[in-house]
């Protein structure tokens, strides 16, 4: 399914311009990265798309406005994960990960066994089939996130959101959790877009990246072409090397001053 959002601006107390008219495209399959320092607008464009501010421009999931599609149609569609889900206390990883299949589920009716089998290969695919009847206030941080990205697996939409989805994982969860997301697609077809702070791990997992600083697009292509030196001092206001790694990606390593 490809999605596009064109002229997006959102702004916060009739004041503050989190986004101000970016436009993007993501075709069927693709993974774009969203990249930009702190308060660049990455979050706000992703609620934006979701339908979860208020905001100007226009969304097109496939061509369909969203707004005409009915919110379960579009829950069947996108999942949407923020930085800081809620989590309910006393639920357990399979109650919250089953929550995925709401937008399937019919007016005061229960799960299926399809429902308990999409919910059950997401926890699989995430190694959580062990924690499954822990409860959410068990778990650490980076065990939480797996979760939540466990929720929007099972959930089966064809277009997911994800904002800083790896941020609480250690190095090898981080890394798994990005290879699982992008075999997925090799299954089925996933439109992706990721907010990331990691630039190394966005341009070698990510198809394409748009640079966002300041609430506008200021770069967007390859990893070769978004993440230069001259970029990353630009915008972030830091000293790195970038250097290029096999796959045709790069790595950026910070440099002391």
């Amino acid at each position: 399914m490809s999605l596009s959002a064109t002229a997006m601006s959102v702004t916060y107390d009739g004041v503050t311009q989190a986004i101000d008219g970016v436009s993007i495209h993501v075709d069927t399959n693709e993974w774009l990265g969203l990249l930009g320092p702190n308060g660049a607008g990455k979050s706000s464009l992703l609620k934006a798309i979701a339908g979860l501010v208020r905001s100007t421009g226009r969304v097109r999931l496939d061509g369909d406005d969203p707004a005409q599609l009915g919110r379960r149609a579009v829950a069947q569609r996108v999942a949407y994960i923020p930085q800081e889900p809620l989590m309910p206390a006393g639920m357990t990883v399979t109650e919250y990960v089953l929550l995925g299949r709401t937008p399937y589920l019919p007016y005061l009716g229960s799960e299926s066994r399809k429902d308990l089998r999409a919910s059950y290969r997401a926890l699989e695919l995430l190694d959580l089939v062990g924690l499954a009847a822990r409860p959410l206030d068990d778990l650490s941080g980076g065990e939480r996130q797996r979760v939540v990205l466990a929720r929007a697996l099972a959930q089966e939409a064809s277009v997911l959101l994800l904002d800083e989805p790896t941020s609480a994982l250690d190095i090898g969860h981080r890394q798994r959790a990005l290879e699982l997301i992008g075999a997925i697609r090799h299954d089925r077809p996933l439109t992706i877009i990721t907010a990331m702070h990691d630039l190394t791990l966005a341009g070698q997992f990510a198809d394409r990246l748009v640079l966002l600083c300041g609430g506008i697009v200021v770069a967007e292509g390859d990893a070769r072409t978004v993440l230069t030196v001259a970029n990353i001092e630009k915008f972030y206001d830091a000293t790195v090397d970038v250097v290029p790694i096999r796959g045709g990606g790069v790595a950026v390593v910070p440099l002391r001053r």
